[in-house]
C-alpha cells in the first residue's frame, strides 16, 4: 500500500502538491507539517489517501483531479 500526501487548493479546484511515501507514519508527518505550512491557507486542504497506485488514486478519489465542469457533468450523470 502506497500513501499519498495531497496538497490541494479547494478555490482553484487543483492539486498543488502530492507525494508518494510507503510508510504511513512518515506520510502523516509530512501532512501535519504541510498543515502547519497552510494553516493560513483555508481553501487548501492537505489529506494522506492510502491507494496501491497514483492511478487507483486518481479512480477512487476523483474530485482530486477534475475540475468544477468535470464535476458537475458527472452530478446530472
Amino acid at each position: 500500500m502506497n500513501h499519498y500526501l495531497v496538497v490541494f487548493d479547494r478555490s482553484k479546484g487543483q492539486i498543488l502538491h502530492h507525494q508518494r511515501y510507503k510508510d504511513r507514519d512518515v506520510a502523516l508527518r509530512a501532512r501535519f507539517s504541510e498543515e502547519r505550512k497552510r494553516h493560513d491557507e483555508p481553501d487548501v486542504e492537505v489529506v494522506v489517501l492510502g491507494a496501491a497506485s497514483w492511478d487507483s488514486l486518481r479512480r477512487t478519489h476523483g474530485r482530486y483531479f477534475k475540475d468544477f465542469d468535470q464535476l458537475a457533468a458527472g452530478a446530472r450523470d
